[in-house]
């Protein structure tokens, strides 16, 4: 399928054209977590077609932005990545889904999160600047999705699924976005039950600290 051209010798029209039809950014940020099998990008978007993903995927490799790859033996599976040219795009996905993320409300009926989203999510609303000099290990919970982190003095570490080991584990939901905007403190979630914790209230305190969303970031950063 031929890109749409938009007949503007610009950045902005040229990256919309590599990487702007339906579902093309949402592959790439799954992408962005690690190599993914078709039948792995398939259960991350379960709304889109087995014959859109394909377009999408070859439409992507064909403008050097995604690559097959063989993984050896015995997993024997092929595998799409980002190329280096297309990993570049992170910084740019980032900014647009913190952006995005201060349009949420309630999530609407049919509306899903999944392990490669929440990654994401944490990774783009993480303020290094507001974690120097803290420590916390943790487990997120989501409905079925379950995360792990680990910040260590300005640096987070994001994971799939329990481990053995975490100073807090967090259970929420929607009210997630709100710890993060700043438009509910811990303490309030805590107390209206949006959040419930194992571990010491102040760790949530922390684990709220150092992600952000909104126009705070810039001043938290700076």
């Amino acid at each position: 399928m031929a890109s749409r051209g938009y007949g503007q010798y610009c950045g902005l029209a040229r990256a919309l054209e590599l990487v702007g039809e339906r579902w093309a950014l949402l592959i790439i940020r799954d992408l962005l977590v690690g190599p993914r099998r078709f039948s792995d990008l398939r259960r991350g978007l379960p709304r889109i077609p087995s014959n859109v993903l394909s377009d999408r995927l070859k439409e992507l490799e064909e403008r050097g932005v995604v690559q097959r790859r063989i993984l050896p033996r015995p997993a024997s599976a092929t595998v799409y990545e980002l190329t280096q040219y297309g990993a570049e795009i992170e910084e740019a996905i980032m900014r647009l889904g913190t952006w995005g993320a201060q349009a949420l409300g309630e999530p609407r009926p049919d509306e899903i999160v999944t392990a490669d989203s929440m990654t994401i999510a944490l990774r783009s609303t993480f303020v290094p600047g507001q974690a120097t000099g803290k420590h916390l290990s943790f487990e997120l919970h989501m409905g079925p999705v379950v995360l792990n982190g680990r910040i260590d003095n300005g640096n987070l570490q994001v994971g799939e699924g329990p481990v053995p080991q975490k100073d807090l584990v967090v259970y929420t939901g929607p009210a997630l976005k709100r710890l993060f905007d700043r438009s509910l403190t811990p303490q309030q979630a805590l107390e209206a039950d949006l959040v419930t914790i194992e571990g010491d209230p102040a760790l949530l305190e922390t684990f709220a600290q150092v992600f952000q969303i909104g126009s705070h970031r810039e001043t938290a950063s700076a």
